[in-house]
C-alpha cells in the first residue's frame, strides 16, 4: 500500500475524491457547521454510532460528502491503543470491498502526535499485506493507497514518516517470516541481506562454511551439520552515525527450519517451525526500516542461519561442542539449539565494542506458557538497557515484559562433562534459556527478547506478524536521538591554572 500525507480540513476532507472515508471521531469531538460535523453529531444523537474504540457507522453516497463511502469510527479519548483498534476495525470493513483509494482522516483528533500517527498507518499497513510469494494466483490487492489527513502536514511530517518506513520494515519481516522453509533457506536469507545493502549506508557481509569454521564457531557449526543446507553467517552494518561511535548490534535467530534434531518435534504443527527464524527476519525488517529514514546511529545485524535437520550427522544428545567463546557446552536436548547459534553470534559482537546488544529469537515455549502472545519476553542483565526497551515497546505499541535473572537459576545448567549444558529442565525454561545466553554476554549491556510467543499467529490468522520490528526501530531511534544531544553539547571551556 503507498500512502499520502495531506492537509485537510474537515470541509476539504468532505471534498476529497476517494471509495472510503475513514473518519476518527473522539469522545470529546467538538461540533461543527460542516458536512461532516453535522453527519456524527446526527448520527450520535439518534443512537446509531458511539465514540467508543472501534465502534463504526458506514454511510453510503452520502450528500454534502464527495466520498463514495463514509465509516465513521469511534477512538474514545483518542490514545494510540484505541486508534489502533479503530483504524483495524476499519480496514475489517473496507478490504473485503472494491475501494482502491482511501482517505484516513486524523483531523479530528485534538493530538494526533507520533503515537497515533504510528498506530493508525502501521494498522493500515497490517490490513493491507497480502502474502503472495509461494501462490500460482496472487490474489489481487484492490486497496492500493491511503492518503492520510492530518489538520497540518508540516507538522505530522516527522510521525508520519517514521511511521511509513516503519510499515515497510514491518513488511520485510511478515514476507521472510511467512515464507516456507525451502524458500527462506539461509543462502537466501543471505540474498536478502544483500537486496538491503542496496540501500544508503548499509553494507552486507556473509560468511560461509569456511570462514565461520576459522573464526571457531563450533556451537554454530554443530547445530548446521545436520542439514544439506550450507550455513550462513551474515553481518549488516548501517553507518549512520560518526567514524568510531559505538554501534548497537541487534542479533537474530536465524533458524530457517526446526525439526527439534535428534530430540525431534511432534509432527502435529511442525509446520511452524518455518518461523523459528522471525528473530532474523525482525532483523532484516530493522533495517529496511534504517535504510528508510537514515538516523544518525550506527548498527551492527548479526544473524546466524542454518536449519537444524535429524541427519546421520546431526548433534547427538550427549555430545559436548566448543564455543567460539572457549566455553564447552553439553547438548543434552538438540532442541534447544537456536542458544547454541546465538552464543557464538555473542562472541562474535565483542568485536564491534558495541554500546548494547539485542537478541531475538523464538527461543523457548516457556515463554508462551509464562505471557502468551500479548507480550515479548525480557531479559537484561543492564537496568538502563531494560528500561529503554520496555519503553520503546510501550510507545510502539509492541509490548514486553522484564523477566527476572538470578544467578540461581543458572544452577540447572552445571554439567558434568562441559562447562555448561545447553538445558536445565522444563521449571522457568525461557529464565534458564536467557540465563545460558547471559554466560557469552558478560563483555557489553545485553539484553534478550523471546518473541517465541508473539512472532506469529497460528490457527485460521497463521502469519507472520512482524514483531518486534516497531519495538526494535522506537529503540534505535532514541538512541539517534540521544547521540545527537550528546553531539550538539557545546564543549566545556578550558580554564588555565594561573599560578599564583
Amino acid at each position: 500500500m503507498d500512502f499520502e500525507l495531506k492537509t485537510l480540513t474537515r470541509a476539504r476532507v468532505c471534498t476529497e475524491k476517494c471509495d472510503a472515508l475513514v473518519v476518527l471521531v473522539p469522545q470529546d469531538f467538538a461540533e461543527g457547521d460542516d458536512t461532516l460535523s453535522v453527519l456524527i453529531e446526527s448520527a450520535t444523537q439518534s443512537g446509531d454510532f458511539e465514540r467508543k474504540p472501534g465502534k463504526l457507522l458506514q454511510a453510503y453516497r452520502t450528500t454534502g460528502i464527495v466520498a463514495t463511502r463514509v465509516l465513521l469510527v469511534g477512538v474514545g479519548e483518542g490514545s494510540a491503543k484505541n486508534v489502533r483498534t479503530a483504524v483495524t476495525a476499519a480496514m475489517g470493513a473496507i478490504k473485503g470491498g472494491n475501494a482502491q483509494r482511501m482517505v484516513l482522516c486524523l483531523s479530528l483528533l485534538k493530538d494526533a502526535a507520533a503515537p497515533q500517527m504510528q498506530a493508525a498507518v502501521v494498522a493500515c499497513g497490517d490490513a493491507a499485506y497480502s502474502y503472495s510469494a509461494t501462490k500460482s494466483k496472487a490474489l489481487p490487492v484492490k486497496l492500493q493507497r491511503a492518503v492520510v489527513a492530518v489538520s497540518s502536514a508540516a507538522e505530522a511530517k516527522p510521525g508520519y514518516d517514521k511511521a511509513v518506513g516503519l510499515v515497510k520494515g514491518i513488511a520485510l519481516a511478515k514476507e521472510w517470516g511467512n515464507r516456507p522453509a525451502n524458500h527462506a533457506t539461509p543462502v537466501m536469507l543471505a540474498g536478502a541481506a544483500r537486496e538491503l545493502a542496496k540501500l544508503p549506508r548499509i553494507k552486507a557481509e556473509i560468511l560461509g562454511p569456511k570462514e565461520v569454521a576459522k573464526l571457531g564457531m563450533g556451537s554454530f557449526m554443530a547445530v548446521a551439520r545436520g542439514s544439506e543446507e550450507p550455513l550462513r553467517f551474515i553481518v549488516l552494518r548501517y553507518d549512520g552515525g560518526l567514524k568510531g561511535d559505538a554501534p548497537v548490534v541487534l542479533v537474530g535467530k536465524g533458524i530457517t527450519f526446526d525439526t527439534g534434531g535428534i530430540s525431534i518435534k511432534p509432527a502435529s504443527e511442525m509446520d511452524e517451525m518455518k518461523f523459528d527464524m522471525c528473530g532474523a527476519a525482525s532483523v532484516l525488517g530493522a533495517f529496511r526500516a534504517l535504510g528508510e529514514l537514515q538516523p544518525k546511529l550506527n548498527v551492527i545485524g548479526l544473524i546466524p542461519s542454518c536449519e537444524n535437520m535429524p541427519d546421520g550427522k546431526a548433534i547427538k544428545p550427549g555430545d559436548v561442542v566448543t564455543s567460539m567463546s572457549g566455553q564447552t557446552i553439553e547438548i543434552l536436548n538438540t532442541d534447544a539449539e537456536g542458544r547454541l547459534v546465538l552464543c557464538d553470534a555473542l562472541t562474535y559482537a565483542e568485536r564491534f565494542k558495541p554500546r548494547a546488544v539485542v537478541d531475538i529469537a523464538t527461543l523457548t515455549g516457556a515463554c508462551v506458557v509464562a505471557l502468551g502472545a500479548v507480550r515479548s519476553g525480557l531479559f537484561s542483565s543492564d537496568d538502563a538497557l531494560a528500561q529503554s526497551l520496555l519503553s520503546a515497546g510501550e510507545r510502539s505499541l509492541d509490548l514486553c515484559w522484564r523477566m527476572p535473572l538470578d544467578e540461581d537459576y543458572a544452577d540447572g545448567l552445571k554439567s558434568n562433562f562441559a562447562d555448561v549444558a545447553n538445558v536445565a529442565g522444563r521449571a522457568a525454561g525461557s529464565v534458564t534459556a536467557a540465563k545460558f545466553l547471559q554466560r557469552f554476554a558478560g563483555k557489553f549491556p545485553w539484553a534478550h527478547l523471546d518473541i517465541a510467543g508473539t512472532a506469529w499467529k497460528s490457527g485460521a490468522a497463521k502469519g507472520s506478524t512482524g514483531r518486534p520490528v516497531a519495538l526494535l526501530l522506537d529503540y534505535l531511534l532514541e538512541q539517534a536521538a540521544k547521540t545527537t544531544v550528546v553531539a550538539k553539547a557545546p564543549a566545556k571551556k578550558r580554564v588555565k591554572a594561573v599560578r599564583a
